[in-house]
């Protein structure tokens, strides 16, 4: 009851009325009669294997034993496979033949919008489908007839463009498009039968694929691959680009195939096989239905897992673009802040560098001033000096005069005295102003204008002496008046001023070592004058090498400048060069192309004849031989003749005013040419 419907008699046709049902049918639907007796007949065994099967199972239910009890089960599934197997080879015989006959009506090349093989194509998928072994992956359970396929490119050497062929196709997918666009190349190639039998006489290997009871284990397998050899009468054209082979539904339609019958025997049963027959059908129909229910439930699983997979991923990417633009951001942030400090460096460098030349200026023009100031020093006081050392002749003259003059001066003695005492002042402040001037010229920058007021108060102290000199020799000359007065009462006073001339002595040596303190007092102020006058002659060394380097820097400068110059004027001269050279270029390639136009419009002219339909056998292109199928095409440029796939090109030619049918080579050359002259 579960594998077949309960009919009533009553709804049973009868047989007269069959009869009339199929008078008034029209003479089209009689052309369908022997593919449906086949059917019928496929049917019947069917029913009859199928009854038997039945009865043999509940024999054995009724005998068995109560320990025994999955073997109803397995015979029920072997007579189940079973059923399939012959079900699937009776519809790939309709296929095959509906297919053979439609193709041979039309008379040209099947295209992949063609029914009936779609639907052979649809049944053969199946056939290799029955009996399929799941094989579990990571994703989910994979049930593909891909993976049988592939091993014919081992097998056969032959089918390694096929299956390189399918794997360089972009659009594909998944397994299930690879094999559907592996059958549609191996049609194309009429090898589909071969590749086939390959796989069927290595059946060790299909184990790994296809269960002990599949239909390519078993005898059906070698039936279908002898009823693919009849499809090399067909030509067909595949595009596999256009098309989406991936998500194609494999449902069988068989609307191609319930057609109704004509009683040719006239016998009474005829309306139940008919009805039997349909039955199967819809059966078949149901069940291949349930296939693809399930198969796109588990595909939308797939999918929902896939789906699931991809929004973690989606939000562990944003989640990712999210830190990463925050990191973006506090980098520029970083680097903002970095150029905004190096900036700033560069400007506090820039006002220091400034700052510096001007201060160096500055202390230049200072040190400039001292060394002015120092030199005028050191002249001032070599006069001094002078003047002190003539003073000095002068005072030991006074001294050897006053040797002599002392007999006679008796009354000029406290005078004399007076007078000694005043030197003795003078020179003690002499010596002040040379200690005050050492010490000014160890601190010569801070005390410029001390030296100056000290060098103001020498010069009266100068003139002060100056006039005590000119005193000195007014009495000098009083004195000499006095001396001849004097030489009467020296005499008398040698005695008393013998004492006295012991006294000076010993005046004048003290007077002298004071005179060699100031000796050196003085060299040491001559030893740092020359340290400072080294210092200065090292920074004017300095100065003239900056000086130098600068002026080597403008030259430089100068060169760059020319170089640049000269740089600008070779890059204008290399563009117009250039420009020659293209607009040379041009015309050459103008003049060439026309040549070429002309060399070939001779060669047509000359060359090309019109090869007459005897005397060509075979394609020119592809070698194959010319049939009733494979017609004689002549193209209308070369003159050749070539078949329908190799000359389907058309395009105008000179000598048509309408476009005409071309080779391929034609094609391509022609092609190529309205290029180059539109370029």
């Amino acid at each position: 009851e579960e594998d077949f419907e309960i009919i009533d008699k009553k709804q049973l046709p009868d047989a007269a009325e069959l009869r009339n049902e199929e008078k008034a049918k029209p003479e089209e639907a009689r052309w369908s009669a022997p593919i449906l007796s086949l059917a019928r007949k496929a049917s019947e065994n069917l029913a009859l294997s199928y009854g038997s099967a039945l009865k043999s199972a509940s024999l054995v239910g009724l005998v068995s034993k109560p320990g025994s009890s999955d073997s109803p089960a397995k015979t029920s599934t072997r007579c189940h496979t079973m059923e399939e197997r012959a079900n699937l080879m009776n519809m790939m015989k309709l296929s095959i033949k509906i297919l053979i006959q439609s193709a041979l009506s039309l008379g040209r090349t099947l295209d992949s919008d063609f029914p009936p093989l779609q639907q052979f194509f649809v049944v053969l998928e199946h056939c290799l489908k029955h009996g399929l072994k799941v094989k579990k992956t990571f994703i989910g359970q994979n049930k593909s007839f891909f993976g049988p396929l592939e091993l014919v490119e081992k097998l056969c050497p032959e089918a390694s463009d096929i299956a390189t062929s399918v794997k360089n196709l972009p659009e594909l997918k998944t397994a299930v498009g690879r094999g559907r666009a592996w059958l549609y190349l191996a049609l194309m190639q009429k090898k589909l039968a071969d590749y086939l039998k390959v796989l069927l006489d290595h059946k060790h290997l299909l184990s790994e694929f296809y269960e002990p009871d599949a239909l390519m284990m078993e005898e059906e397998g070698a039936v279908i691959v002898g009823l693919l050899v009849g499809l090399n009468v067909i030509d067909a054209n595949l595009c596999l680009k256009g098309e989406d082979l991936d998500s194609q539904v494999g449902v069988i339609d068989f609307s191609l195939y319930l057609k109704e019958t004509q009683d040719s025997d006239g016998k009474q049963d005829g309306g139940i096989t008919a009805v039997l027959d349909q039955k199967h059908y819809v059966e078949e129909l149901n069940r291949h239905l349930s296939c693809t229910v399930a198969d796109l439930q588990n595909k939308i699983d797939c999918l929902e897992k896939t789906n699931s997979k991809l929004q973690e991923e989606l939000a562990a990417a944003t989640d990712r673009i999210g830190s990463l633009q925050e990191e973006q951001q506090q980098l520029k942030q970083q680097n903002e802040l970095i150029r905004e400090r190096s900036e700033k460096s560069v400007e506090v460098t820039k006002e220091d560098t400034k700052v510096e030349l001007d201060t160096y200026k500055q202390s230049r023009q200072g040190l400039d001033e001292m060394y002015s100031d120092v030199w005028k020093q050191l002249k001032e006081e070599k006069k001094i000096r002078l003047e002190l050392e003539k003073e000095l002749e002068l005072q030991i003259g006074m001294k050897t005069e006053m040797e002599i003059a002392m007999k006679l001066l008796e009354k000029d003695t406290h005078e004399k005295q007076d007078t000694l005492v005043a030197l003795r002042q003078q020179l003690e402040e002499v010596k002040a102003i040379n200690l005050q001037m050492f010490h000014k010229s160890q601190n010569a920058e801070c005390s410029l204008q001390q030296k100056t007021e000290a060098i103001s108060s020498f010069e009266g102290k100068t003139n002060e002496m100056m006039s005590s000199m000119k005193q000195m020799e007014e009495r000098l000359q009083q004195a000499e008046k006095a001396r001849q007065a004097a030489e009467e009462r020296c005499n008398k006073m040698k005695q008393e001023l013998a004492g006295k001339l012991s006294s000076c002595r010993q005046q004048m040596a003290q007077l002298d070592n004071k005179c060699s303190t100031l000796e050196k007092e003085l060299k040491s102020e001559k030893e740092q004058r020359q340290t400072l006058q080294k210092e200065l002659q090292q920074e004017k060394d300095a100065t003239t090498l900056l000086k130098t380097e600068l002026q080597q820097m403008e030259g430089l400068k100068k060169e760059l400048r020319k170089l640049q110059d000269e740089k600008q004027q070779l890059k204008k001269v290399r563009e117009e060069q250039e420009q020659a050279l293209q607009e040379m270029g041009l015309h050459l390639s103008q003049s060439k192309l026309k040549m070429e136009d002309i060399k070939e419009v001779n060669k047509a002219l000359k060359g090309h004849t019109w090869l007459k339909d005897d005397e060509a056998t075979h394609c020119k292109q592809c070698k194959k031989e010319f049939s009733i199928s494979r017609r004689k095409h002549h193209c209308r440029n070369c003159g050749d003749i070539f078949c329908n796939t190799c000359s389907s090109n058309e395009l105008a030619l000179p000598s048509y005013p309408k476009p005409v049918r071309v080779c391929d080579n034609c094609h391509t050359l022609l092609l190529q040419q309205c290029s180059s002259n539109s370029s």
